[in-house]
């Protein structure tokens, strides 16, 4: 695309000098290469105005700015040089990359996802189900990126504009149709996904968290409603709303779409689950819509999963999925990984070692809910081992630790990813939670120690959790990041206890 072609996509305060074509869009410097336009834009952490020099060293032929200082010492500094100053750099940096990519999130029929738990869940449904008739997909969140067949890995929950928007074309060119996303409150608040039509909103739920970021849980659902209004693109067309999570109806509030989906287990919603029983193999319940009744069978446990997957199929149905599709597909679903994921090798020791992201005090009381269903005919234990992320959110250290000793025989306490605080610190904060009853606790920082423990402690009939880290590879200390994968711990454990 041409340098005067691109300016018209964007809101230019100001422009000036000249460039010819623009082959691509960056805003991290050290991946500027030639025919790049850099956006340069303040952030969080770092001010990209900082590398305009370095972008352009490597190659970049235009530069668009946030800073009118920035502005003024390009100009000056390189009378000709094209650069066009925008009062939000991130809208600029969605805008352009849009732009230059040629508009692929108007080609896809994109479907999203905000929530504190259930998002990844969800998401790994959805899109199976949409698989599941025909259609090729695009699938982004916390575990990873799918484009059709091929998997990448995920950086974040959701990616920067312009990453994003690269996946999107991607997707296009591979032959998708549909994509289906996590939207973080993150990227809602900093409108990393500007310009996104969004096709169907749905609502998992809104418990605490983030609130090291956002600071009040009114900012924090606030900034998830954000999804229901639309950001630099008009209101989704349907919103799928978990009208179980009292939440709902602030995301109806803001909707201004025109087809609404309610679920949940209660009276109130459209779609509902009825009779849900829970099996060895699975669940079991009957769907209720306002035009038919279907049973569904399903290989995943829980009620929270009953949830994730009514949130699903609303959404297939909002997609133009059919009942009957949907109670078809719903038998060969699979979990995502790091959710209920079972460790090979434990059945064999006589007891369930399960590994689960549940990161918040709700995620992790549904988690040990599950567990105490599953055990209770067999009066087995429930032994679950979590920690407390560093450098977040402190004040819900002592409610992960109040969910962990409800339903809990035995607690294994220890460390998830301290980043720069004292894992210490942390323990000693959740333990208050833990100490208001008479539940046995272990404490252990070293997490590999603390799962050793947690397995032995087991006996025949017992589920032992392992909780916080689910997918994740890494433990991110105060100086490094080391290799850590929880399932393959306990797999090396298990084979020791042979």
């Amino acid at each position: 695309m041409q340098w005067a072609d691109a300016l018209k996509e964007i809101t230019a305060m100001e422009s000036a000098g000249t460039a010819g074509e623009i082959v691509r869009v960056e805003y991290d410097s050290r991946r500027v290469g030639p025919g790049a336009a850099f956006v340069a834009m303040r952030g969080g952490t770092t001010d990209g105005n900082r590398y305009i020099e370095a972008a352009i060293t490597q190659g970049a032929v235009a530069i668009v700015t946030d800073s009118a200082d920035a502005y003024a010492k390009l100009r000056q500094a390189r009378p000709g040089f094209a650069v066009a100053r925008v009062e939000h750099g991130r809208r600029a940096l969605a805008e352009l990359a849009a732009a230059v990519l040629g508009h692929p999130e108007r080609k896809l029929k994109v479907s999203a996802i905000t929530g504190t738990n259930g998002k990844t869940t969800t998401a790994y449904l959805l899109e199976q189900l949409l698989r599941s008739a025909g259609r090729t997909c695009v699938l982004i969140g916390t575990i990873e990126t799918r484009i059709g067949d091929e998997v990448r890995p995920s950086e974040h929950t959701t990616p920067e504009a312009s990453d994003l928007l690269q996946i999107f074309a991607d997707g296009v060119r591979a032959g998708a149709t549909e994509a289906v996303m996590e939207m973080s409150s993150h990227a809602l608040d900093q409108e990393r996904v500007w310009g996104i039509p969004v096709d169907v909103a749905i609502f998992t739920n809104l418990t605490q968290d983030h609130l090291d970021y956002h600071g009040t849980m009114e900012k924090y659902a606030n900034a998830k409603a954000r999804l229901f209004e639309g950001i630099g693109a008009p209101p989704p067309r349907a919103a799928v709303l978990n009208a179980d999570d009292p939440a709902w109806r602030q995301m109806e509030n803001a909707f201004r779409g025109a087809e609404l989906f309610t679920y949940g287990t209660g009276p109130e919603p459209l779609y509902r689950a009825q009779s849900v029983r829970q099996t060895p193999e699975g669940t079991r319940f009957d769907f209720e819509t306002p035009g038919d009744n279907v049973p569904i069978v399903s290989p995943l446990h829980g009620r929270i999963n009953v949830s994730n997957l009514l949130a699903a199929m609303c959404a297939a149905l909002a997609r133009g999925l059919t009942l009957d599709d949907v109670a078809a597909a719903t038998p060969h679903l699979k979990p995502a990984p790091g959710r209920f994921e079972i460790v090979p090798g434990s059945a064999e020791a006589g007891f369930t070692v399960v590994v689960d992201y549940a990161h918040t005090d709700d995620a992790l009381r549904n988690l040990i809910v599950l567990a105490r269903e599953l055990v209770t005919p067999n009066h087995g234990r429930v032994i679950t081992l979590f920690g407390c992320g560093g450098d977040r959110d402190r004040s819900k250290r002592p409610k992960m630790g109040r969910a962990a000793r409800q339903g809990s025989d035995l607690v294994v306490l220890t460390s998830d990813n301290p980043r720069s605080e004292d894992p210490l610190v942390i323990i000693e904060e959740a333990l208050a939670g833990v100490r208001e009853t008479t539940t046995e606790c272990i404490v252990e920082p070293d997490r590999a120690a603390a799962i050793v423990l947690a397995i032995r402690a087991a006996r025949k009939g017992d589920i032992v959790l392992l909780a916080g880290k689910g997918h994740e590879k890494v433990q991110v200390l105060r100086d490094r990041t080391v290799p850590f994968d929880d399932v393959q711990v306990a797999v090396e454990i298990l084979r020791g206890m042979q």
